[in-house]
């Protein structure tokens, strides 16, 4: 699992950033998710990577 923090704001960025932020599902500065770690998320992330904080997240629930 990882966990995804917005660690910059979006104003004055380009669209097609903004919307991938979105997609990964964060809203606000500061804002935090969890996602698998997939071949997609982690494009998603590369295209973010100056505004994101990405870390291994350990998720109890996984067998």
């Amino acid at each position: 699992m990882l966990k995804i923090t917005l660690s910059s704001g979006l104003v004055g960025k380009k669209n097609t950033q903004r919307r991938v932020i979105r997609a990964l599902g964060l809203k606000k500065y500061g804002s935090s998710v969890t996602h698998q770690d997939t071949p997609t998320i982690r494009g998603m992330i590369n295209k973010v990577n100056h505004l994101v904080t990405v870390s291994q997240h350990a998720d109890l629930k996984e067998k």
